[in-house]
């Protein structure tokens, strides 16, 4: 019976040893992780809880620092939570303890911010930011003869409200505010000024040379033309160059005089030419497009531009005296294939890959035809002599253009003249002088500080703020708009004048850059939001909700006003840089 009970006894320590284990395990479980109970979707249509149990929540259990992401499969659980916002709407997010995680789809929208997901050493990891626009570091005080603020990194003619560059003129046509296109001096001067820039930065570009007449060294008949039966080809020596050239003479139905080029790593060509009848010149490219080569003509007309079954048309002009026809044959053939009806170029992913030949019709002479990396003053010298042919007699450069601002404001019709198109254009006139010591060049950019001593309302640009401070107009509308970067930009083009021609010839343009100057000190502390910067002064002459600067507006009055921190050593140029860059990393003004 001993025996027996000694048993029973064991099997019944037993068992309570096994239920006290269990027992522990389960309340373990329970107090270390809440993260075992599953919580199901709540319905849309549920009650939200009061605004008051968060806080009520977050006192009873404090929130703890975030802990490393999870690694998938490690164990960690994610609940499913509703989010309430604004008691307007619901958007899903997920719980992990303390923490709420919301889709940053949806922050990205609410908070204006910007990030995404990049490989960094071979991991994935997410990069967030405040703003999508950078601050260029300036490389030096400013001066008239050197880089112009951060355009070295200046596109102009790949933006898609660039119809084309004009084979005529060798500028951009704008597209901005009508599909017809038309000359814009600001888009021009910014044309020229950012190949200004860029031939100041980058290293000077490879040039192959297809063929000179001059024979130098010996090789002038070495070039691999070809005339075709019909075509004739020859070397004359020509006075007027007092050189030799090469003389042609292909009938259109003919093959035409070809030139053999096979480069497939530049794509600048450049050529002397001039015609004595109507003619072309045609290059033929293979690119990534899988079927026939695309061809570029240049042709002796004043069409604009034209694209039908891979050919593109561009017109040059009679060209019946000497002249160097330079065409980036990339941006050619992009603005060729998504030529449109709208105000924006076509998106394409169509790339050159090889020029293979250079094809001439009509009658006329061609020299140094050339491929290269990069031609920046040719860029430059053609938005610099634009200028200098269109400059009208009140020295300004009209916008032919319907300008509608905004609601409020009165229609800018055709006609009307822009002090940053002035600033800019002086900016670039006073660049081509200093490069040339062509007097032209300084004269036109003298003559165009006359729109600055007129009033909006009678044609001219100047405006004043509460009748104390003159303001140099971008879009000199009525009301006045007072937009910061146009007024800016307009008082480099009056510094470079100023500083350029002297203490005499410059005086009338170092008076207005001074006026502006003063405005500018007085009336920057109206652009400032706390968070931001604004564009204009609206909100104030309408009494309209302000219109908000965009980043990339917001970066460009940084840059501006560390330029002519340089130039000015004023306190207020500096103490709105350092706040305006904060803004751009979320640091806002104080609250009270």
């Amino acid at each position: 019976m001993r025996c027996l009970a000694a048993r029973v006894n064991y099997k019944t320590l037993i068992v309570i040893c096994a239920l006290f284990t269990l027992i522990t395990v389960l309340l373990w479980n329970r107090c270390s992780s809440d993260s075992s109970h599953r919580f199901l979707p709540r319905d849309a249509s549920a009650p939200s809880p009061k605004a008051g149990d968060a806080s009520i929540s977050s006192q009873q259990h404090p929130p703890q620092p975030p802990e490393p992401p999870p690694v998938v499969g490690s164990g960690v659980k994610y609940e499913d939570i509703d989010c309430l916002v604004n008691d307007e709407s619901t958007i899903k997010g997920r719980r992990e303890g303390a923490e709420v995680y919301l889709p940053f789809s949806w922050v990205e929208k609410y908070f204006d911010v910007y990030g995404k997901v990049v490989q960094y050493d071979g991991y994935d990891r997410f990069e967030f930011q405040h703003s999508y626009s950078k601050v260029y570091a300036q490389r030096e005080p400013y001066h008239p003869d050197g880089v112009f603020m951060s355009f070295e990194g200046y596109n102009v003619e790949v933006r898609d409200r660039v119809k084309c560059i004009s084979g005529v003129e060798g500028v951009p046509l704008s597209t901005q505010w009508g599909p017809q296109g038309y000359f814009y001096a600001i888009q021009i001067a910014q044309y020229g000024l950012s190949h200004y820039s860029k031939n100041l930065t980058e290293r000077a570009p490879h040039v192959e040379v297809y063929d000179t007449a001059e024979d130098r060294d010996g090789r002038a008949g070495a070039a691999p033309w070809a005339a075709p039966k019909g075509c004739v080809l020859s070397r004359v020596h020509d006075k007027a160059r007092a050189t030799s050239v090469r003389q042609f003479s292909a009938p259109e139905s003919s093959e035409g005089v070809s030139l053999q080029l096979g480069n497939s790593k530049d794509f600048i060509l450049s050529l002397d030419l001039k015609f004595v009848s109507n003619g072309s010149v045609s290059v033929t490219l293979e690119t990534t497009e899988k079927g026939p080569p695309f061809t570029i003509r240049y042709v002796t007309s004043a069409q604009l531009i034209a694209f039908k079954d891979h050919e593109i048309t561009y017109g040059v002009g009679p060209r019946t005296a000497w002249s160097t026809l330079t065409r980036d044959l990339l941006t050619d053939l992009r603005k060729g294939v998504g030529l449109s009806n709208t105000k924006a170029v076509k998106a394409t992913k169509i790339m050159p890959k090889r020029v293979v030949r250079l094809v001439l019709h009509g009658r006329g002479f061609v020299d140094n035809v050339t491929i290269s990396t990069t031609a920046h003053m040719a860029a430059f010298f053609a938005a610099s002599d634009w200028l200098l042919r269109n400059q009208d007699e009140r020295g300004g450069w009209p916008i032919m253009v319907t300008r509608k601002l905004g609601e409020g404001f009165r229609a800018l019709e055709p006609g009307w003249y822009s002090a940053m198109a002035q600033g800019q254009a002086m900016s670039t006139l006073v660049r081509a002088y200093l490069l040339t010591r062509e007097p032209a060049y300084l004269g036109a950019a003298l003559k165009a500080v006359g729109p600055f001593k007129v009033p909006s309302a009678q044609h001219g640009v100047k405006a004043v703020f509460m009748n104390k401070y003159d303001w140099y107009e971008e879009y000199p509308t009525t009301p006045s708009s007072f937009v910061l970067n146009g007024f800016i930009y307009s008082l480099l083009g009056l510094h470079d004048v100023s500083e350029t021609a002297g203490e005499k010839l410059g005086r009338e343009a170092g008076l207005l850059f001074a006026r502006g100057m003063e405005s500018l000190k007085a009336m920057l502390p109206l652009f400032d939001t706390g968070s931001g910067s604004i564009y204009d002064l609206r909100h104030f002459m309408l009494a309209t909700a302000p219109n908000l600067a965009r980043w990339d507006y917001h970066t460009t009055h940084i840059n501006q006003l560390q330029l002519l921190a340089s130039i000015d050593s004023a306190p207020v140029f500096k103490d709105v840089v350092k706040r305006w860059k904060n803004y751009l990393k979320g640091i806002r003004a104080k609250h009270n």
